[in-house]
């Protein structure tokens, strides 16, 4: 069994779990950033992955859209920091379900995205700093714990939503290795900043991506 038809297997716990995590909404954008030392956010790349695995009762959507969101969420989180040292981020999303709308309360799941992200240092020369990608599993913020968001949300605001949820837990993920982002009082405090206000979506000359 896959690791996406596990997740689903768990049938009402999953639902009722994903309720509780749904809980902890993303609500922290409009704050200083934490600090995480000298972090400036480089490359950007988002990709789906070929045998991505979409289950059958989900929603539809382009792989486009699902590049589009993951890298627009991830920059409107990185992009507010103000560093002087380049990393990059890698993200290859393997499987999904978007929520469908007329679903029995027990076959219906929230929304789920599994995806992998890479982290680069510009000054490594290419190589990820960790050996293997972290694989992150997420749920969608907001709704009601045991009703799927087919009813009241569209495809591209659940991808949306799921893509925010991976932006926040990424980020949580990297504040619990602040080791890797350098010493911070070795910046120059005239051209640096504790935050800044999210920069314009860098554009992307040929997707690549590990995974």
């Amino acid at each position: 069994m896959t690791p996406l038809k596990t997740l689903v297997a768990r049938g009402t716990a999953l639902v009722l779990a994903a309720g509780l995590l749904s809980a902890c909404a993303v609500n922290d954008l409009e704050d200083t950033p934490e600090p995480m030392g000298r972090f400036l956010l480089g490359h950007n790349v988002a990709v789906v992955s070929e045998d991505v695995e979409i289950l059958q009762i989900s929603r539809k959507i382009e792989n486009d859209v699902w590049v589009d969101v993951v890298r627009d969420e991830m920059n409107t989180r990185f992009s507010r920091y103000d560093g002087d040292e380049y990393y990059h981020i890698s993200t290859a999303i393997l499987g999904y379900i978007l929520a469908p709308p007329g679903i029995p309360v027990v076959a219906a799941p929230k929304s789920i995205l599994m995806a992998d992200v890479y982290l680069f240092r510009d000054s490594d020369g290419g190589e990820p700093i960790t050996d293997e990608p972290k694989r992150f599993t997420v749920f969608e913020e907001g709704g009601d714990a045991l009703i799927g968001s087919g009813l009241t949300r569209t495809a591209e605001e659940q991808a949306r939503s799921l893509a925010r949820n991976l932006a926040k837990q990424v980020h949580l993920w990297m504040l619990e290795n602040e080791e890797w982002f350098g010493d911070p009082s070795l910046m120059d405090p005239e051209t640096t900043s504790p935050g800044r206000p999210v920069q314009p979506l860098k554009p992307v000359a040929g997707q690549e991506a590990q995974g």
